[in-house]
Parts: structure tokens; sequence; C-alpha cells
């Protein structure tokens, strides 16, 4: 498609080396800044609230924080369940 409006990716980091995952997210953020809707499921979480407008965590299939992305890397949730504190 030459101008999609929305993008659907589901796990792109997943089972890649750091060098391309950081090069994924690179493109995703060039992709959004040019105004493409992208809906993403990720769990990098060391990656993807970096560039999330809006982020969604999910818990045996239920939404038990949202918000923006950045914000929700200082949730205690987040950072017990994700980040090991």
């Amino acid at each position: 498609m030459p101008r999609p409006s929305l993008l659907m990716l589901d796990e792109p980091s997943l089972g890649l080396m750091p060098k391309p995952v950081s090069e994924i997210f690179h493109i995703i953020r060039e992709v959004s800044q040019k105004g493409v809707t992208v809906l993403l499921v990720e769990q990098n979480v060391f990656e993807a609230p970096h560039i999330s407008h809006r982020a969604y965590v999910l818990q045996t299939g239920q939404i038990v924080l949202e918000g923006r992305g950045k914000d929700l890397l200082t949730s205690d949730l987040v950072r017990k369940a994700y980040l090991g504190g």
C-alpha cells in the first residue's frame, strides 16, 4: 500500500537481537511521525512505551492499566511485572 492510514504490528521485535530491534523501533517511530496510526502489540517494555502515545497493560486478557506510554513506566505494576523492581 503506498499510503496506509493504519499499520498493525504484532510483536515485531520478538526473537531479534538488540541492534535490529532498535532499528525496527526507529522505523516505527518514523512511520508514526508521518501521520500513520500504528497499532503495536509488543512485550518489549524497554522500547515500546517510549514511542507510544497511548498504551495498555493486559493481564489475562483484561486491561489493568492504561495511559501515556512514558507514564506507564513509572507505574509500580509495570515495574514489578516487567522491569523486576
